[in-house]
This record gives structure tokens, C-alpha cells and sequence, in this order.
């Protein structure tokens, strides 16, 4: 099971490969949307937000997101880490459930181009 570190370590990866992105990629990822991370095994939720095509890791809560952010992620901590790793799609582990992502519409449509 991964641990905290590891999904917080994961979590700035990705940051970094959003970051890293060009094109129309990154009129994608340039949302400015609260975020939330819920690691569903480890009992976890890392917020922050999502602006300027990184992610910005502002605090880590025991339990459920308090609050309802604009861009909601729920996972395992290993999934988060294999995501990240690349050895497992994003896009297979959401249509499989394995990995939930809630957003509204118009963040959905914008989200997609970077899944």
C-alpha cells in the first residue's frame, strides 16, 4: 500500500508532467478550479488547486473532503501512483471505476484533452 509521502511524491509528478505540456494540451490544463484528492485506502484527502496547468497542494485531512471542490478525484493510494507511473490509464481505471473523477460539465469536457 502506498504511503502518504508516496502519494503526496505522486501528486507533484503530476503537477510536473501538467506543467510540461504544450499546445492545446495546456489551454486544457489551465483551469483555475479547487481541487481534491481522496486517497479512499489510506482514509486522506489532499487539497489545492488546480491553476495555470499545475497542481497546488495546499493541506492533507483526515477522511472525506470537508467541502465539495470544482475537480473531485477519488482513488486508491496505489492507483494514484501507478497513474503517475504510467502503468495504468487513466481513462481505463475511470471507466472501470477504479478511479472516480466529478467535475462540472464545461471543467469535464476541458479535462479530457489531458486524460
Amino acid at each position: 500500500m502506498a504511503t502518504t509521502e508516496e502519494c503526496r511524491s505522486a501528486l507533484d509528478r503530476l503537477s510536473d508532467n501538467l506543467a510540461a505540456v504544450d499546445g492545446e494540451l495546456r489551454g486544457a490544463g489551465a483551469l483555475d478550479r479547487s481541487l481534491s484528492c481522496h486517497i479512499t485506502d489510506l482514509g486522506i484527502t489532499f487539497t489545492g488547486r488546480l491553476r495555470a496547468g499545475r497542481i497546488e497542494v495546499l493541506d492533507t485531512l483526515d477522511g472525506p473532503p470537508a467541502k465539495k471542490a470544482d475537480v473531485r478525484l477519488a482513488m486508491t493510494g496505489d492507483d494514484l501512483v501507478a497513474m503517475v507511473e504510467g502503468k495504468l490509464n487513466f481513462a481505463k481505471a475511470w471507466a472501470s471505476g477504479r478511479v472516480r473523477l466529478e467535475a462540472g460539465f464545461r471543467d469535464l469536457l476541458r479535462l479530457r484533452a489531458l486524460l
